[in-house]
């Protein structure tokens, strides 16, 4: 019988290995026996991370939700107790050690208390994309052995009353917005009664029995290579990465408010959202869930938040509409927009190269012209902008210095817990995905095709695979570096750039290694009204490109339609073919201005190539948009090239022909 170690939740149990695949197994910290602070700062559990935040911010808003028109606030010491009332009603519907609970829905309050709810139980939290299909969440449940689902709503309800007779160890539903129509479904209400009702014997036995070195939390890759990997993260893992982030970002503990708005729920940006957030204190508002639908800048009015994580294509949103809002000035506004413009560009230019000069056209601009816009877009306050899960185009981020709003990327994964390098001001340029956090250490390594892969090490550096050795001994080499599967390099300052992916690599029919994602991106920038780039040529005789066009989208389902946005309209307009769909573009035949155009921005990505064979030969348009509901991209916005290649074979076959 396994010896119970009861000296938690902050004990760290003895363990030969830094690696595990097993859910009770416990692993062997990577605490340097000399370093920074950061390095060797004491272990600490997610239960006293959260109950010694509950003391010194015991009054602070933790977490805020609008409800019915009405911002609706926790506060840390409530926080804390909502918890544990949370667990005890796990444990009370029969929550097992080191068995699931399953979350399926938008990011919100019940979402946060439901992950520490399970955590404190001695569960582990699982959080499943709501992009999933029931199939998926049928992979996701049975491989962690979940007791409990909580679901937000009846849509994703159904997709588990559709697998529930096959789910083995399921013991208990939840849903926690509206009330259930199912009579075996619980609501969250009637959970936190149930939770109330409780003594704490158990839940405290259940404390004593946590180690900072065992799994507490599932984060499911996305899957777009094979199927699924579960990334075992400890308690260690998750508080010492976001200590280690607040390290880098001047945070001002107590008096911070983040907005929490991921439109796909990526979980593990989700998870370093709460842990980030319960570190310092910091004011948690939930955007809503129909934020692509325009609500998200009334959001931004009304909270003020003073940092900002969103992913690109919410930038990219923000961007479009702007230039719409531009567009209709009168030639006197354009002309002071244009100065202003250039006056704030080549101040945050001249940052990046160190020069720390404020001109006085600069100092104007900001006081006239820029401090509106950024009241406008809700930003008044913020002083962390911050792009993540994707590649932000140069462009973009060129645009956002031109209005006084510089984008800082933040690059990390799951198996890292989330983060591992990030930006700040005046240690940024338009290239980097920025510097290791303090604690952490970058790497390359050499691939036998002679590519440079980034490796990272670190405490953050994930447990295992779940019951998958196989796939762990490829992620972790046996000195404990994280091979990512990012092509990159590493510059003499500790910028750190990516180049592409390992596995998307593609090798011509002459032998010649093409990373596809430099090059993918070099087009969208040339051609601003593309949406997706997609290079083809492996085992070809040259590279050819599948371009989309932006196209307004579905907001029930996130189908792409064929009305083009109109930006694209307007510029195909004033190229003298004018359409307005996706359908009439395809129509408009190899003798259009259009076509033209496109190879004119083709040609000048060419003049970018460092060789002949990394020179696009042909293009051809694609009837539809890439996106997570017809099943192109990934839940994290990551292409899937095999789908990608399988649905438009044909279209690939006749560029070769």
């Amino acid at each position: 019988m396994a010896h119970v170690y009861k000296n938690g939740p902050d004990q760290i149990v003895l363990a030969d290995d830094t690696v595990t695949t097993r859910a009770d197994g416990y692993v062997k910290l990577r605490i340097p026996e000399h370093g920074k602070a950061i390095e060797t700062t004491t272990p600490i559990s997610i239960p006293s991370l959260l109950k010694r935040s509950a003391i010194e911010f015991a009054d602070y808003t933790a977490l805020a939700a609008k409800i019915n028109g009405k911002w609706e606030k926790i506060t840390y010491q409530q926080y804390l107790e909502q918890v544990r009332t949370c667990a005890k009603a796990f444990l009370s519907l029969g929550l097992e050690r080191r068995h699931s609970v399953c979350i399926l829905g938008f990011n919100s309050p019940e979402w946060f208390i439901a992950d520490l709810g399970a955590i404190f139980a001695g569960g582990i939290a699982v959080g499943i994309y709501t992009t999933n299909s029931a199939e998926a969440c049928l992979y996701c449940a049975e491989s962690s052995e979940a007791n409990i689902i909580v679901v937000e709503d009846e849509k994703q309800l159904d997709k588990i009353i559709s697998i529930r007779p096959r789910l083995k160890h399921l013991k208990a539903i939840v849903q926690y917005t509206g009330e259930p129509n199912n009579s075996d479904v619980i609501s969250w209400k009637r959970l936190m009664e149930i939770g109330s009702k409780e003594p704490d014997d158990l839940l405290e036995e259940s404390l004593k029995r946590i180690a900072v070195n065992e799994c507490c939390t599932l984060v499911y890759t996305s899957g777009t290579v094979g199927k699924p990997k579960a990334v075992m993260l400890s308690h260690d893992n998750l508080t010492w990465d976001a200590l280690a982030i607040t390290e880098r970002v001047t945070i001002e503990r107590g008096n911070e408010v983040l907005i929490s708005y991921l439109p796909l729920s990526h979980v593990a940006a989700q998870i370093l959202d709460i842990y980030v957030a319960i570190s310092v204190g910091a004011s948690v508002y939930f955007a809503d869930k129909d934020a692509f639908k325009g609500t998200l800048v009334h959001t931004l009015q009304e909270v003020r938040p003073t940092k900002f994580l969103a992913v690109p294509r919410v930038w990219e949103k923000i961007y479009e509409k702007m230039m719409q809002t531009a567009s209709q000035n009168g030639y006197l506004k354009k002309c002071i927009a244009s100065w202003a413009k250039s006056h704030a560009l080549q101040y945050h230019l001249d940052r990046i190269k160190g020069i720390k000069s404020k001109s006085w056209g600069y100092s104007l601009a900001t006081t006239i012209i820029f401090s509106k816009v950024r009241e406008a877009l809700g930003l008044s306050r913020c002083n962390l902008h911050a792009s993540a899960a994707a590649p932000l185009a140069p462009e973009l981020k060129k645009y956002f210095l031109s209005v006084d709003i510089p984008i800082m990327d933040v690059y990390g994964m799951s198996e890292a817990s989330g983060g591992h390098t990030i930006c700040i001001d005046g240690a940024t340029n338009l290239e980097t995905i920025g510097m290791s956090i303090p604690g952490t250490k970058s790497k390359l390594f050499t691939t036998e095709h002679d590519q440079k892969e980034l490796c990272m090490y670190g405490r953050h550096v994930f447990m295992g695979y779940l019951n998958s050795p196989d796939n762990t001994a490829e992620a972790i080499d046996s000195e404990g570096w994280l091979h990512t599967g990012d092509l990159g390099n590493i510059d003499d300052h500790g910028f750190v750039y990516i180049t592409g992916r390992l596995k998307e690599l593609l090798i011509t029919a002459g032998g010649e290694n093409i990373s596809p994602v430099a090059i993918e991106q070099l087009v969208k920038t040339e051609l601003p009204h593309i949406s997706n780039a997609f290079l083809v040529g492996d085992r070809r005789k040259f590279l050819s490109i599948l371009l989309t066009f932006k196209t307004e989208v579905d907001p029930e389902t996130g189908t792409p339609l064929n009305k083009l946005e109109s930006s694209v309209q307007n510029w195909l307009k004033q190229l003298g073919c004018p359409a307005t769909t996706v359908t009439e573009v395809l129509q408009a035949g190899p003798d259009s201005k259009l076509l033209d155009a496109l190879k004119e921005g083709i040609d000048r990505v060419n003049q970018q190539a460092t060789s002949n064979a990394q020179r696009i030969q042909k293009l051809a348009v694609l009837p539809s948009d890439f996106s997570v509901a017809t099943g192109e991209l990934g839940p994290t916005l990551k292409v899937k090239r095999r789908v990608v290649e399988q649905k438009y074979a044909e279209i690939i076959e006749n560029l070769y022909k």
